[in-house]
């Protein structure tokens, strides 16, 4: 067992190595100059628009949920543990400066965000149950010009989207949930579990109006409210802002290792900064884009528009608030504290052991949400492969229980075995966004002449 663990740790290591980085802040880059910066010159717009009434409507268009319940369903799943341990364990191993990695990389991911929800609109499709079903998977099949080459990428999607959802979806959220819950609290792992389960089977058994109708409350009351905790503290530990905002930049482009214990030279803090950026609020990784293709729109650009908003929430604010709240702590090279660890001692600088409970209330929020958002990415994909939505009520009671066995037994396997599959998603997602990138091109400069 611990051979299979070592081997595929490695294997992990390998698929979001350097290569696969490069690969998917590449595209990003690729996108933004063939789009002509247009995601980055809508922004603002779009921001103003995701915020407006007209987005909460859903009687402009076809589709299930409204643009911003489809926003706040695919941040669901994005806006996890990842805002709060990622942060901590890219600052830590890559130094301070893999902050400003993660920003650049967030600024890239943009794009790519918008172009898979863009295209994920333009090719879905509508089941027999008269629901929404795109993402990745269904660009593949009806846009790529080699129709087999199509289906076969398209199945690699869907089916490691499928694995991806058991583990880093369900099993190790329910895992962070139960050890922060039973850390904080000291309460039964079992007790726990049964909670989530049942609380993750009464949402997800309605589909997806169901779960966007949890998921539009939720996520922004638990970004507002860890936002705001993050604020305070950053505003207490006003007097280290200074140095720490100094030494995030400073680090950030580095040659040498700095002193004092701190990690991070310049290549270093790229490899997690970038990393931790991007599995953070997944762009470049397709899931997204299947819970965009719900939201009812007259048009696939404008949605598209909609939901890259969700790269500059996930990471350009909330991951922001984690890593500001960090560097004015004055922690940083001189305790041992990792991920979670580190941003309770954070918060708790400034808030005591209320700090502490906090951020346990925050993880619990973020990856209970995250199990929510991936349980349609997963649900959708097996459709996909199965092609009968009844398989999908079967999905959803095996992706309840399995939230029970994430609480109450560790993982280790699951969690590398998931994290593969989550980073195998890119590739099949990446080449359909190059190959597809001239016609979406077209798509977008044809709307914007019509904005104006």
């Amino acid at each position: 067992m611990e051979k299979l663990q070592n081997i595929l740790e490695s294997l992990s290591n390998f698929v979001w190595g350097p290569v696969m980085l490069v690969f998917l802040v590449g595209t990003g880059i690729f996108l933004t100059i063939r789009l002509n910066f247009l995601p980055w010159r809508n922004l603002g717009s779009s921001l103003k628009k995701l915020v407006s009434k007209e987005s909460r409507k859903t009687d402009n268009g076809a589709g299930d949920i409204s643009p911003f319940s489809a926003l706040m369903t695919a941040l669901a799943a994005t806006v996890g543990t990842g805002n709060i341990v990622g942060v901590a364990t890219a600052m830590v191993l890559g130094g301070p400066g893999a902050l400003v990695w993660m920003w650049i990389s967030a600024a890239f991911g943009i794009s790519t965000k918008y172009a898979e929800c863009a295209l994920a609109l333009k090719y879905r499709t509508v089941n027999k149950s008269g629901e929404m079903c795109g993402g990745p998977m269904y660009t593949l099949k009806h846009a790529f010009k080699n129709k087999k080459i199509g289906k076969i990428l398209a199945a690699m999607f869907a089916v490691f989207t499928l694995l991806a959802s058991f583990g880093i979806g369900n099993a190790t959220q329910a895992n962070s949930i139960s050890s922060s819950v039973t850390n904080t609290f000291r309460a039964s792992p079992v007790i726990v579990g049964i909670v989530i389960s049942v609380s993750t089977a009464l949402i997800v058994i309605g589909g997806i109006k169901s779960i966007s109708k949890v998921t539009t409350f939720l996520v922004p009351a638990m970004a507002v409210f860890y936002i705001i905790a993050g604020i305070i503290v950053i505003t207490l530990n006003y007097k280290n802002v200074p140095e720490g905002a100094a030494l995030i930049f400073k680090s950030a482009f580095n040659t040498k290792a700095a002193a004092g214990g701190i990690a991070g030279t310049i290549m270093t803090s790229m490899r997690y900064g970038i990393a931790r950026g991007i599995f953070s609020n997944e762009a470049g990784l397709g899931s997204a884009a299947i819970s965009a293709a719900s939201a009812t729109s007259d048009h696939h650009v404008k949605q598209g528009y909609i939901n890259m908003c969700g790269t500059f929430i996930d990471t350009i604010v909330v991951c922001t608030i984690t890593g500001l709240v960090i560097a004015s702590s004055g922690l940083i090279g001189k305790t041992d504290a990792q991920g979670a660890a580190l941003t309770i001692a954070a918060f708790e600088t400034a808030l005591g052991k209320t700090g502490g409970i906090l951020v346990t209330i925050s993880i619990v929020l973020f990856a209970f949400s995250t199990i929510l958002g991936w349980e349609y990415n997963g649900e959708k994909s097996l459709e996909f492969l199965l092609k009968k939505p009844v398989y999908c009520y079967i999905y959803r009671v095996v992706f309840s229980f399995l939230t029970f066995i994430g609480a109450t037994a560790s993982l280790d396997i699951v969690w590398a075995f998931s994290d593969i599959a989550n980073g195998l998603m890119a590739i099949p997602n990446l080449i359909s966004l190059i190959a597809l990138s001239k016609a979406l091109a077209k798509d977008t400069k044809e709307y914007q002449k019509a904005l104006k």
